[in-house]
């Protein structure tokens, strides 16, 4: 029996035509950034930082808008979101949104149309819809399980960047590629707590053992199924990593270290940070040492 065919996605060129125009009108807000390069445990780092002044004062006042949000009525705002964002449907339980405050460029939030809590898990649905994506460009997504583990709004929403990293595979893939087996793995040369896939050719994944393949990586890092007004949901934060090749899943302790937000790509080998004295904690702690921090050991 054949397997269900994917949904359709929206194509890179889409993507591109929606960021320009996006741009144009104002809505998407990129973050300029400064690229620095910091060598640890045999990653090359990505570490960006906020480029002027004013950038890092609106990015405070973003933050600042973010707690006084969270004290007050909350408004989804997946539901209605900005026209100027969307990109396009990705089948029927999806959508395809431009993330508006970005550091990386084309990053791509993939949503699901009714609202579902961030907190619930990935269904075989989820993953269909990340899968039609990266078929369309070849892409790091990504999931952060709640608020501790990066996630700033509670509807459900994976991520989307372009593979490569501005010139760079994903940082860790390397280390990945080296210690892969046919079951779930640790990695080595990753300090943080973390279980690993090898998922091979991308047209050989279906949803089904996409699903799977992140359930088992969820028991081994000690995240259990909770069952929430019937509805299947995590025990613990968590963030994880998907791409053609690979799935990484890691436990979460604390949102940030030393001031630093950290969300799943942290753990790709990409962190921003606001300013000189965020980038030399990074520097001085070392960027394993920061995310082993972040997360648990397992």
């Amino acid at each position: 029996m054949n397997p269900t065919p994917l949904p359709s996605a929206p194509s890179w060129q889409a993507v591109v035509e929606q960021t320009g125009r996006a741009l144009a009108c104002g809505a998407l807000r990129p973050f300029d950034t400064v690229q620095h390069v910091i060598e640890d445990g045999g990653v090359r780092f990505l570490v960006r930082q906020a480029a002027n002044l004013a950038r890092k004062e609106e990015a405070a006042k973003l933050a600042a808008k973010s707690a006084t949000d969270a004290a007050s009525a909350w408004r989804d705002p997946f539901s209605p979101c900005e026209d100027a964002l969307r990109v396009g449907d990705i089948g029927e339980r999806h959508f395809l949104l431009l993330n508006k405050f970005n550091v990386l460029p084309y990053h791509l939030l993939i949503v699901t149309t009714q609202f579902e809590p961030q907190e619930a898990l990935l269904e075989p649905d989820d993953f269909a819809a990340l899968l039609a994506c990266v078929n369309e460009f070849d892409g790091l997504g990504f999931y952060n399980g709640g608020a501790v583990a990066g996630s700033s709004q509670p509807h459900k929403h994976m991520q989307l960047v372009r593979l490569p990293l501005d010139g760079y595979a994903a940082p860790i893939e390397p280390l990945i590629e080296t210690a892969r087996q046919s079951a779930d793995f640790r990695v080595p040369g990753l300090a943080f707590g973390h279980a690993a896939a090898w998922l091979g050719d991308v047209s050989d994944i279906t949803p089904q053992r996409a699903h799977d393949t992140y359930r088992q990586l969820l028991d081994a890092i000690g995240v259990e199924p909770l069952d929430v007004a019937g509805a299947t949901h995590q025990s613990a934060p968590y963030n994880l990593l998907v791409t053609r090749r690979w799935m990484l899943a890691v436990p979460r302790t604390v949102a940030d270290v030393e001031g630093i937000a950290i969300n799943s790509l942290g753990f790709a080998g990409s962190l921003f940070v606001r300013d000189d004295a965020q980038r030399g904690i990074v520097e001085t702690l070392g960027p394993m040492t920061l995310l082993a921090r972040a997360s648990r050991t397992v």
